[in-house]
Formats: structure tokens, sequence, C-alpha cells
């Protein structure tokens, strides 16, 4: 069953359809929810409370448009509203660092030998602490840019501001992210 098919069958009370949008979307989700929340336990919870939501809502959802985005908007916006109220809660005996491993696959598969594992291990802690320092929206907007490869116009219209206030935390994103990460500059 392909995803129109499977949001039609929704639409008709078929709750079975929603198993399809799952297999599609769930890793891809989670992923995001991780890489904005930096909690893959949080992140998942929020991403299996959008399925749910989103099948509660899928009479609202227009048929003829994808449902990769409105259901992404969904996950990024209920993990940002977690890092805000995490931020508000925060535990002075938790450094916050949870691993985000599938962000960094790629450092990791191949191996030439133990310096090799050494140094990407270093670099994968690196970029891990990198993105950690930018705020939760810098995060959001670096994950639909350029992890979820959206447009500057769709990645303002998933987080709600103008496509000018997306540019500029891509830029200070990068201007930080540039700088946090020149050590291991080739």
């Amino acid at each position: 069953m392909d995803e129109t098919e499977a949001v039609v069958r929704l639409k008709e009370g078929n709750i079975a359809a929603l198993r399809t949008l799952i297999e599609r979307h769930q890793v891809e989700a989670v992923q995001a929810a991780v890489l904005i929340t930096r909690d893959r336990a949080l992140a998942e919870d929020i991403v299996q409370s959008a399925f749910v939501r989103s099948y509660e809502r899928i009479h609202q959802f227009d048929a003829s448009r994808p449902f990769r985005p409105w259901f992404l908007r969904i996950v990024i916006n209920d993990a940002l509203k977690a890092v805000a109220k995490q931020q508000r809660h925060v535990s002075l005996d938790d450094p916050g660092n949870p691993s985000c491993p599938q962000l960094i696959e790629w450092l990791e598969a191949s191996s030439n030998g133990p310096e090799d594992d050494v140094q990407r291990r270093e670099l994968r802690d690196a970029i891990r602490a990198a993105l950690n320092a930018l705020s939760p929206r810098q995060r959001a907007a670096v994950v639909l840019r350029y992890y979820l490869n959206l447009s500057e116009r769709e990645t303002a219209r998933e987080m709600g501001c103008a496509p000018g206030t997306v540019k500029w935390h891509l830029h200070v994103a990068r201007d930080r992210l540039r700088s946090l990460l020149s050590p291991y500059a080739p």
C-alpha cells in the first residue's frame, strides 16, 4: 500500500493503514527528534505520540498534499516544545549528553585501524558536542534544512517563522559549528 492509499484508508477509519505510514516515516522522524531533543527515549515518545495524533487528526489533513511534511511538522514542533519544557526543569546532576549515533554513522562506516577508530570517535564526539552547543531553534533549522533536506522556504513554514529568520538561524548555527569544529578541519 502506498502513502496516498494509506491516508485515504485512515480517513475512512481503517487504523491498520497507519502501519504503512509508521514503516515509512518512523526512523526519519525519530532521528530528527533526537537531533533536536538530544534524548532518544524522549524522541521515540514524541514520534509515537505524533503518530497517534496524526491518526486522530487525519480528517484535518489535505490528502492532495504529501503526508511527510505535515507529519514531520508535528514531530519538530513537539520536539521543540519538549526541549523548552526540559530547559525549565534542568537537573543540576544531569549533564544531558545522550548519544546520537545515527547522525554520524558515516564516520564509523569504514576503518583502517585503531588510530582511525580513535580519530573517528573524537570527531563524532566533537560533532555531537558542537550540535549540543546550538540553541534548540538553531538545531531545528539545521535538522530541517540539512538532515531532512527541506528548502529554506519549507523550513520556515515548518518552524512557523519568516524565511529570513531561518536564514539567520542557519547562518548563526553554521558559524558556531565552524568555530567549534575548526580544530578538526582538514
